[in-house]
């Protein structure tokens, strides 16, 4: 033990700070004095002889040498004055093996006839091309065993492969690189070609005028059919795959598109796509281009506050005795994640103890202190890494648009019609979903923290890659103002449902309509809804688009008609995946009387904005944390075959972007005035959301009479009692309660879930 101990004494001594900046200064004036021996500039008994043994080993390679000294000395010296630096291997053996190459490529190509003559000479000339013993060696081998002309295409390989390595260059890149030079080659002998023409004996032509280019390219307009499908295909399938429209119905010939402008843009006028639109064929759809939305870009991290946050975390946590090292820095749009990895207690007397996580986890206050930061997060330890993350808002939030996710490999990966994009994660990598799999979400959060916004942008993206064939949507937005911009839609059932009287009707439509696909899928032995599409399709009859139904607020419909609405909910929840069905629903409210354990247990893919408490955070997503969020789109997103949430800066899509893409869909597919379908639908005899919800009032009235016999028997209250002996649910012993406290019966709630107090006199107080 003692042993162990000196050793860790002397690992202490040598990685401290201090001494490690001496050495890298050491290192510095080493690099410094062999730079001015080899030039000549000071001359000394070791100086010369230490030159001299250089350039005896490498010949020239003795100046890069002593480059190489003086700028490992500075890079070491600025890692050490907390300004970290990315050690990476690849740019350290690609400069070897470049220095190397050279060494013996100039050895060979020079001292060809006398190898080794050209080694003696070097030895004491200033300047000489002699590569030293090492390039001698190297040529020298290389030219016994495989002959002259091989060893100059050896060497200059693996030159190649060193600058390739050095400056991180792939093959593409190289390809890229190549092109260019070839284009520049070819445009410079184009220009040379027409300087005769343009000396000839024929008069001038007269100049045009110059047209200005507009300031931005018209975003309303969208782009004609060939570039439409250039932006949805990646870059290699471009060259290969034709562009194809998205048929409707039909696949009659494809109309010649609209001839693009010479110029900066070669985005076409209003004219050219109305008159694009009117010479297609009917039945031909084609998907809106990404131009629509817009390029967001926002100010990054700088280096600066990551190094300053980093050395706070450190300093912060070691005065309270926690010694930690910062291993890893993820910077996301809204957060950037610090990875600690806990190191050891040397005060302890047994040795070897380690930092606990808990130790880190509750100085989360203190951390928050030290960085001026209102809201702070740690993840410990970070899922699939071995180390705790400690989360931290940025200075300036990066604003996350649609369109970048949309283009990302991530979005395209998933190759699926209900692909949505969500955002970008603490490390900035793009995050997308598909509802296909979840098969349902529930998203909820404060007031002002971006679920509209997430709602909308979900919309957005399916409309973008589904025509109104594949896909029909069902809106229901009790306030009003969010979704009312997509009415016009030709994707839209009616239009978007405001009237909460008529919610009801609209959920029992939409269990109908599930019932009814469920039997024609029994009719034609399918077992979900790409079964039964494929069946159609191959005997040419009309095939069933996906339905997706979106509520932006559920604690609205709760209050109006709370049995119906969760009945509904849940049954088309737990059936309409295989139809094809699927629900996005929102709420500002997560409390336990809006999100039910039933809805809950149907919607295992959850959003979770800011919340008010950690109590809400637990409803929504079972573990706290979302009291920590930041708002305006900072969310944790759990999926559906997930353990634990992933913290992602939701995109954010704009009104004017809304705008463009439903009128882009509005030019294409005219509007029909048809009335909605659960507008045809007849409510069973008798039935009524508002009467059934009457009904229930009444028998609450009729029950409150034996609730105050009870309650005055007993000499206590709780729902839970009135569930027992009445016999009835918890919704209906909840507004008894609420009923029994406004008329004075019982107290106000206790705290801890205590049953309450009867106050006497309360039945006096009824009569």
């Amino acid at each position: 033990m003692t042993k162990d101990n000196e050793k860790r004494d002397w690992v202490a001594v040598l990685t401290n700070p201090l001494l490690q900046q001496i050495l890298a200064l050491l290192v510095i004036a080493m690099g410094a004095i062999t730079l001015l021996a080899v030039f000549q500039v000071t001359t000394g008994i070791w100086t010369n002889t230490w030159v001299e043994r250089l350039r005896y080993w490498l010949g020239w390679g003795a100046f890069l040498l002593a480059l190489a000294i003086v700028l490992a000395g500075l890079l070491w010296l600025q890692h050490q004055l907390d300004r970290s630096t990315t050690w990476r291997w690849r740019p350290f053996v690609g400069a070897e093996l470049v220095f190397f190459s050279l060494l013996a490529l100039t050895h060979f190509i020079v001292g060809k006839d006398d190898l080794w003559g050209l080694v003696e000479f070097g030895r004491t000339a200033v300047f000489s091309p002699s590569g030293g013993l090492v390039g001698w060696a190297i040529s020298k081998l290389l030219l016994e065993y495989v002959g002259g002309p091989a060893t100059l295409v050896a060497l200059l390989i693996f030159l190649a492969l060193g600058l390739g390595l050095t400056f991180d260059m792939t093959s593409a890149d190289v390809k890229r690189l190549a092109g260019s030079v070839l284009e520049a080659f070819a445009d410079r002998a184009e220009r040379r070609s027409a300087e005769p023409a343009a000396r000839s004996d024929l008069p001038p032509a007269r100049p045009k005028p110059i047209q200005k280019p507009a300031s931005t390219p018209p975003r309303a307009a969208p782009l004609p059919r060939e570039q439409i499908d250039r932006e949805h295909t990646s870059p290699s399938e471009r060259k290969r795959t034709p562009s194809i429209p998205i048929k409707a119905r039909t696949e009659p010939a494809a109309a010649t598109p609209p001839p693009a402008r010479s110029g900066a843009h070669s985005v076409p006028s209003p004219r050219e796509v109305a008159d694009f639109h009117r010479a297609a064929p009917p039945g031909t759809l084609t998907r809106p281009p990404l131009s629509l939305l817009n390029d967001t870009e926002g100010p990054a991290l700088s280096d600066t506050e990551i190094r300053q946050k980093s050395y706070t975390i450190k300093k912060t946590l070691a005065q309270f005795g926690l010694p930690v090292e910062v291993v890893e820095v993820r910077v996301g749009p809204a957060v950037t994640q610090f990875g600690i990895e806990p190191g050891f207690l040397d005060s302890s007397p047994e040795g070897g103890r380690k930092v606990r996580v808990s130790q880190i986890t509750s100085r989360t206050d203190d951390l928050a202190l030290a960085l001026a930061t209102p809201r702070l997060r740690i993840e410990a330890p970070v899922p699939g890494r071995p180390y705790i993350g400690i989360e931290v808002p940025n200075s300036t939030i990066q604003l996350v648009g649609l369109r970048e996710v949309m283009e990302s490999e991530t979005f395209r990966k998933l190759n699926s019609p209900l692909a949505f994009a969500l955002g970008h994660n603490v490390a900035g990598d793009p995050v997308a979903a598909d509802l296909a799999r979840m098969p349902h979400l529930l998203i909820a959060g404060t007031t002002g923290s971006g679920k509209s916004i997430c709602i909308k942008a979900i919309t957005t993206c399916l409309i973008f890659t589904n025509t109104p064939e594949q896909l029909r949507l069902v809106m229901i937005d009790p306030k009003m103002v969010e979704l009312v911009r997509f009415n016009g839609l030709p994707h839209l059932y009616g239009n978007v449902e405001v009237d909460l009287e008529r919610v009801v009707k609209v959920l029992r439509w939409v269990a109908l309509e599930m019932d009814d696909r469920y039997r024609r899928f029994a009719d034609a032995s399918a077992r979900h809804l790409d079964d039964y599409n494929n069946e159609m399709t191959k005997k040419n009859e009309p095939t069933l688009p996906r339905l997706v139904v979106l509520i932006d607020e559920l604690a609205d419909l709760m209050m109006l008609a709370p049995d119906a609405v969760e009945r509904l909910l849940c049954r088309i929840a737990q059936m309409g995946r295989a139809t094809g069905i699927h629900l996005i629903v929102a709420t500002q409210r997560p409390s336990t009387d809006v999100v039910t354990g039933l809805i809950k247990a149907n919607f295992p893919a959850r959003i979770s904005f800011a919340t008010a408490g950690q109590m809400d955070s637990r409803v929504i997503l079972d573990t706290p944390g979302a009291e920590t969020l930041l708002g305006a789109g900072d969310m944790l997103y759990v999926a559906a075959d997930a353990s634990h949430p992933v913290r992602v800066q939701g995109c954010f899509v704009s009104e004017e972007e809304v705008d463009r893409v439903v009128e882009f869909w509005s030019k294409q597919v005219a509007p029909v005035e048809e009335r909605a379908p659960w507008e045809r639908v007849a409510p069973p005899e008798g039935y009524d959301a508002i009467e059934e919800d009457a009904g229930e009032e009444d028998e609450d009235a009729e029950l409150l009479q034996e609730a105050i016999d009870l309650v005055q028997e007993e000499g206590e209250a709780s729902a839970s009692l009135l569930q027992r002996k009445l016999h009835i649910g918890h919704p209906r012993a909840a507004r008894l309660m609420q009923m029994l406290e406004d008329m004075g019966v019982i107290g106000p709630p206790e705290t801890a879930g205590r049953t309450r107090a009867v106050i006497i006199g309360g039945e006096g107080d009824y009569d």
